[in-house]
């Protein structure tokens, strides 16, 4: 444990090795901002990142935070995403076989997002086939696949 974050043995050796694959060198920074990523529920966006990193890791700059999420981002560790509040936000690539993997739900009236990960096994079936089909109609291994759905929440329809 550094600085109030618990580093989970099953994601650090993954990480290391597909940067260093990726032909990058896992700094201390990099790992930290991993670290912080692999470690929240919920998606951070750069700013939210760099608070909780500089906490315990005060030398870094808002700049190396940015680049290194570019970074990892690139090499297929973590996803950038764009919930339409004018913040890229960010979270660990789970696989669709992960414990963690998840879909989204975002209302266009609060921008509030809401994890999905309580599928069904039809929902389970039917994503199979449509990769498969999808995979072999344009010649392409899918690796994973990131779904939003959105519309209006619970909160903002109830009157």
């Amino acid at each position: 444990m550094k600085g109030g974050v618990k580093v989970k043995k099953d994601r650090q050796s993954l990480p290391v090795a597909k940067v260093r694959e990726s032909g990058y060198r896992m700094t201390s920074a990099r790992k930290a901002i991993f670290d912080v990523l692999s470690q929240t529920r919920g998606h951070l966006s750069a700013e939210e990142i760099y608070m909780k990193v500089h906490a315990f890791y005060p030398s870094i700059g808002l700049a190396s935070v940015y680049r290194t999420l570019q970074i990892l981002v690139n090499i297929g560790l973590i996803f950038k995403f764009d919930f339409g509040d004018g913040r890229a936000r960010f979270e660990v690539v789970e696989g669709p076989s992960g414990r963690d993997h998840h879909h989204h739900f975002i209302c266009n009236n609060c921008g509030r997002v809401i994890d999905y990960s309580d599928f069904i096994a039809e929902e389970v079936a039917f994503l199979k086939k449509v990769e498969e089909g999808l995979a072999k109609k344009y010649e392409f291994r899918i690796t994973n696949h990131n779904i939003q759905f959105y519309g209006i929440c619970n909160t903002c329809t109830e009157p």
